[in-house]
């Protein structure tokens, strides 16, 4: 290389060097702004959970100050309870009779307050309370013949407090597709607002699930149905 090419060499050289390094520069910065380029959305997922089973809860009590009589009175309420199940068709293998709960007061008298004062009234010293449990597989009609069973036992003279329990799937079994159904409508709505932001949507930057909400049945179009609810919000890279 002559003397007089060696200056124009290191200048092409310096400029290459410039360029290079504007051009790393450039992309680093559009790489660091491209990071901040994100969409954050919600995506709601809710699933009606039907009932696997149904029991219907009878209960009855009897209290009085001979403990004896009282037993043996629930005995018999028992019995006779049973045996009216049985007559009108339902399983014996599905009746399920609890334990006897017997409660001792070990006081007659307790202080009560009555027309603007305390005063002592003599109470029964025992008290003995027995359940009756009938299970069921028929969720949809299990209220219904609560009901009636309810009337029938007030006609025999067989009062009891009667209410129906549903027993729903475990919330695991329903929860990965409530998660992926919520995450499927964050990614539908992430992807609208891409399109009017005329940018692609990209991968997913963070994401959190909010904690599954079950709804009562004031808020299910059924007692024996429930309502999970979840809501997942994620955060996405737009390209």
């Amino acid at each position: 290389m002559s003397y007089n090419s060696r200056p124009r060499f290191l200048s092409i050289s310096l400029i290459l060097g410039l360029s290079l390094l504007g051009f790393s520069i450039f992309k680093g910065l559009k790489t660091f702004s491209d990071k901040d380029r994100v969409v954050k959305v919600k995506g709601l997922a809710e699933m009606n959970i039907t009932a696997i089973s149904a029991q219907i809860n009878l209960n009855f009590s009897f209290s009085g100050d001979n403990l004896q009589k009282i037993i043996r009175d629930t005995e018999n309420k028992k019995n006779r309870i049973v045996n009216y199940l049985k007559a009108k068709g339902f399983d014996e293998t599905n009746i399920k009779v609890g334990s006897p709960e017997i409660s001792d007061k070990e006081k007659y008298y307790e202080d009560q307050w009555k027309n603007g004062k305390t005063v002592s009234v003599r109470i029964k010293r025992y008290s003995n309370e027995l359940s009756i449990i009938i299970q069921s597989d028929d969720v949809k009609t299990v209220e219904k013949k609560a009901n009636l069973l309810k009337s029938d036992l007030i006609k025999e003279g067989l009062t009891s407090r009667i209410h129906t329990d549903y027993v729903f799937p475990k919330l695991n079994s329903v929860k990965p597709k409530l998660i992926a159904e919520s995450t499927k409508n964050a990614r539908i709505a992430g992807e609208q607002f891409a399109n009017d932001s005329e940018a692609t949507l990209g991968k997913i930057k963070t994401a959190s699930q909010g904690q599954i909400s079950i709804a009562g049945p004031y808020d299910s179009p059924a007692p024996y149905i429930q309502k999970a609810r979840v809501v997942s919000t994620i955060v996405f890279f737009l390209d």
